[in-house]
């Protein structure tokens, strides 16, 4: 049954604006009896801008390219060694508000590195995880149609330079790190079996499975 099976796509390393377009072209077209899906997804070097995104929060954004989009929140960086998992999921379905819905994502990350003893936590002020006052994971969703779309950026083993080069989601001076800085996983493919695990687990889902990208 579509309500409570999970249906997780490897995309392996994509540009971002063809992934984006997609979860909105899902979204749009996707009724009842559509499957609820997650795209595990690695981006080349990008800055993202939320709807409400202020420019002043891109201090120095050099060659890496800033899109504009259409989730939540205000500037975050995605690059190589990042875990990105979108999130097509139709919360009228589940009976989720936003607010669980982002509850139960902090909460399925937070778990997932409980497991290699980090110990981590979520903001109300600011959404995303957190270990100490470093950011770990940011989140970012847009609801249309009852269904939620964009997810979940976890830094795993990447360069987090160009995090300097911006506020990171609004918040000046804020610190970032990530799992391979925390004695954690290093490797994206060891990780995110485990978050999708964990996301499945959170949202109420009895199953799910993995498919390859078909073009």
């Amino acid at each position: 049954m579509p309500a409570n099976s999970l249906l997780i796509r490897q995309l392996g390393q994509q540009e971002y604006e063809p992934v984006w377009r997609q979860m909105q072209l899902l979204t749009d077209q996707r009724d009842e009896t559509t499957q609820d899906e997650i795209w595990l997804v690695e981006h080349p070097p990008v800055f993202t801008l939320g709807m409400n995104g202020k420019p002043e929060h891109l201090l120095n954004p050099g060659q890496i390219p800033v899109i504009k989009i259409d989730r939540g929140g205000q500037v975050t960086y995605h690059g190589p060694g990042q875990l990105v998992a979108y999130l097509l999921i139709d919360i009228k379905r589940r009976k989720l508000g936003i607010r669980a819905m982002v509850e139960k994502i902090e909460q399925a990350i937070i778990d997932l590195l409980a497991e290699h003893q980090i110990n981590a936590r979520g903001r109300r002020d600011a959404p995303g995880v957190y270990v100490g006052d470093s950011k770990i994971a940011a989140l970012g969703l847009r609801v249309r149609r009852g269904c939620t779309y964009h997810g979940l950026a976890l830094n795993v083993n990447m360069d987090l330079e160009p995090f300097s080069r911006i506020n990171p989601c609004g918040h000046k001076g804020m610190k970032v790190t990530q799992t391979a800085d925390l004695e954690g996983p290093d490797k994206l493919a060891a990780i995110a079996p485990e978050l999708c695990q964990k996301l499945a687990q959170q949202l109420g889902y009895n199953d799910f499975e993995f498919a390859e990208q078909t073009d």
